[in-house]
């Protein structure tokens, strides 16, 4: 019995010895582990993987250790060597050793390690938030020839649940900084092309030096119309292949490539390992050439971080060959004018003299007709700088409201009224423009505008009333910057300055209108963005150039389908492209708003405008042309082209507003029973006039809406 109890004892004294070892050796592994955890505070992943290496040999004692690190993009692995051997585990995820490994793949792991391999460990190492697969972890001939167990694969686990993470964000950190260098490597080159467009040859030579530094490349081969040193079809080769189909090609192993021409090599002794060749395109997407680059220095190919680098590079490579290519045809069109120019004062040096001293006598002559034409009377603009300023409710109690017809307003009060809207948005304490200026301004503007039947002052009042009715009942201001709608509605006052009463046919339209514009901004006590800060200078005549060409209606066609989309996914007042949509959207709805009026108001205004459209007609059948039907007083039909203009332009256009403010459902309505008067006038056209307008006053068709539907139609039946 003793001697059982003797037994126990020493068995129990046995685990227990076995068991504090256990405990010691975990707990030393702890320490190293967190050891290594502290010490993992580099920059540099290479000096973080090999700590993580020496680590890994001590704790599982392998000869020796490496990382196999994965490029997430790829899926590949790279390392100074063969990463093929290792493709199952890449694959399954899952540990691999020596057994797994195919005997033809065993040699060329053993060339990567540069000795003889008895046992292997390849260990994925995958990412503990998505699982996706950071690196292998590979152990090569455990010492003392025996294999590694499980208790090796734990430990390389175990490492890596703590040390992967900051070994990704290390190399994470790494590309960035080393994106960096390349970016300020890029403006350099470029710094470096733009000095060298002078002499083409030059250039290219620059480009080609530029491009080995850029991807760190033994050799460049540039494909180019002006090189003479090597020319090939443009469709032979791995250059003519880019510059066929425009896409870069990266070849690792170039001899294997069906299209590689080997007998440059052969004639040279030069042996190419591999190949990134790029095309250089203009903006219009054609290629000027191509830059074909040889043998990466510090690797076993180009990586996509160097077709990256490439495709940047070939933007800039573009622009100067383009810049280079106009400076010479600029450059040589100043020779041959300069050349030409002295032969003709040669030859016509005193016919010259008198047609400048004439042009300059009828430019004298035209400018003081035009200052005389603009000049407004002092008095006036005393007037209107010292008076008091109403709240525009004064010049009428429904100023404000949509279904208010501005043109109620006697034309002599309109300057008035344009300073009370100024006033009540607030322009002039927060632009802080002087009275005598907003005085001049506005009364100059008034003065530039000329007598046709519709495109004149009122029209340009009746626009800035509908913006200033916009702003209030909309709330702009949530919506636009403060400049914004400072630019908006000056624009819409000067939007048709100067306008002739006549289309495309005989004036430059917006283009034109923002010229005269800026001609009374230039006029002295008139600019009204004179104490602006520079950069709101810059801003505001940007945004007015912009917003008066945005009257053009084939702009508007042109944005329609932008306007559209941003109505449907919803107005972003942080993003300038939506600002700037909307800004161009409200100033075409403020030059379309007689259409918004009540019925009585927009056949008043129709009247003006076939007045004005009938005598461009005119105009042009004095001159031998055609006009176009609508412009022709015997040939329009008034009612379809009013409903046609009613349906394809301003109802799309105003249901777009409504999509993104409400508030302008009413103007849409409006719109639409307008419309409705059309179509009742156009019905009584067909019934009573067999659908035809011919030899018809614009008085006679609308007289037409007061005779009944019914009786007409059943006066037709019968």
């Amino acid at each position: 019995m003793h001697s059982f109890l003797s037994q126990i004892a020493a068995c129990y004294s046995h685990i227990q010895r076995t068991f504090q070892s256990q405990r010691s050796n975990e707990e030393r592994v702890s320490q190293q582990l967190i050891r290594l955890c502290g010490e993992l505070c580099d920059q540099d992943a290479a000096q973080l993987q090999l700590k993580v290496i020496r680590y890994l040999e001590e704790e599982t004692q392998a000869e020796f250790a490496f990382l196999l690190l994965v490029v997430p993009e790829t899926q590949e692995l790279f390392c100074q060597g063969h990463s093929s051997s290792f493709s199952a585990a890449l694959e399954t995820k899952q540990p691999l050793s020596l057994d797994d490994v195919p005997k033809e793949k065993i040699r060329g792991i053993e060339e990567l390690v540069d000795t003889s391999v008895h046992s292997l460990l390849c260990v994925p190492v995958t990412s503990r938030s998505d699982n996706s697969l950071i690196a292998l972890a590979c152990l090569v001939n455990k010492l003392n020839g025996h294999r590694f167990t499980e208790k090796d694969i734990s430990t390389i686990r175990q490492c890596f649940r703590y040390t992967a993470t900051v070994l990704t964000s290390t190399l994470a950190f790494q590309n960035e900084r080393k994106l960096k260098v390349q970016t300020q490597a890029l403006l350099k080159v470029a710094r470096h092309l733009f000095t060298n467009l002078d002499d083409l040859t030059k250039l290219l030579r620059e480009i080609m030096q530029q491009a080995r530094n850029l991807t760190n490349a033994e050799s460049t081969k540039k494909d180019n119309e002006v090189q003479e040193e090597i020319r090939l079809p443009i469709s032979q080769g791995i250059a003519g292949k880019v510059a066929t189909s425009g896409e870069l090609l990266n070849i690792q192993d170039a001899y294997a490539h069906p299209l590689f021409y080997r007998a440059i090599d052969d004639s040279t002794g030069f042996r190419t390992r591999n190949i990134l060749c790029f095309p250089i395109k203009d903006e219009k997407g054609r290629i000027l050439g191509v830059a074909q680059l040889c043998n990466k220095k510090n690797g076993d190919g180009f990586t996509q971080f160097d077709e990256e680098i490439a495709t940047a590079f070939g933007i800039y490579c573009a622009i100067s060959i383009s810049h280079s290519l106009m400076l010479k045809k600029v450059t040589d069109s100043q020779i041959r004018s300069n050349l030409a120019n002295e032969l003709m004062m040669y030859h016509m040096k005193s016919l010259m003299l008198k047609k400048v001293m004439d042009a300059k006598v009828r430019n004298t002559l035209a400018n003081e007709l035009m200052m005389y034409h603009m000049k407004v009377s002092p008095d006036d603009v005393q007037g209107l700088s010292t008076c008091d300023i109403p709240h525009p409710r004064m010049l009428d109690a429904d100023f404000v409201q949509f279904s208010y017809a501005p043109r109620l307003l006697p034309e002599d009060r309109t300057p008035l009224a344009c300073l009370a809207m100024f006033e009540d948005l607030n322009l002039l304490t927060r632009w802080r423009i002087r009275r005598e200026t907003i005085a001049r301004f506005i009364l100059m503007v008034k003065k530039g505008y000329r007598n046709p039947p519709y495109h004149n002052w009122m029209h340009a009042y009746t626009v800035a009333q509908y913006c200033y009715q916009m702003v209030k009942n909309l709330k702009l201001e949530k919506c636009l910057e403060d400049i914004e709608i400072f630019s908006l509605f000056v624009s819409c006052l000067c939007h048709d300055i100067d306008h002739r009463g006549t289309n495309n046919h005989f004036q430059t339209a917006a283009r034109h209108h923002f010229a005269q514009t800026m001609c009374i901004l230039n006029t002295e006590g008139c600019n009204v963005f004179e104490n602006l800060s520079s950069k709101d200078y810059q801003t505001v005549l940007d945004l007015v150039r912009d917003i008066i060409l945005a009257t053009d209606l084939q702009h508007h066609f042109k944005i329609m389908k932008n306007l559209t989309e941003l109505s449907n996914r919803g107005y972003d007042r942080t993003l300038v492209r939506d600002r700037k949509l909307l800004t161009c959207l409200l100033m075409t709805a403020c030059d379309l708003s007689d259409q918004t009026r009540p019925w009585n108001n927009t056949k008043k205004v129709a009247a003006l405008i076939y007045k004005e459209f009938f005598s461009q007609g005119d105009m042009e059948k004095a001159r031998g042309w055609q006009p176009d039907q609508m412009y022709d007083r015997e040939k329009a039909h008034i009612p379809a082209v009013q409903i046609g203009f009613l349906d394809f332009v301003v109802l799309p256009a105003f249901r777009v507003l409504e999509k993104i403010f409400p508030p302008m459902k009413e103007c849409a309505d409006s719109i639409k029973n307008n419309k409705d008067h059309w179509e009742q006038i156009s019905e009584l056209v067909r019934i009573k006039h067999s659908g035809s307008t011919s030899h018809m006053t614009f008085d006679e068709v609308l007289a037409l809406e007061n005779e009944p539907l019914d009786m007409e139609l059943t006066n037709g039946e019968n």
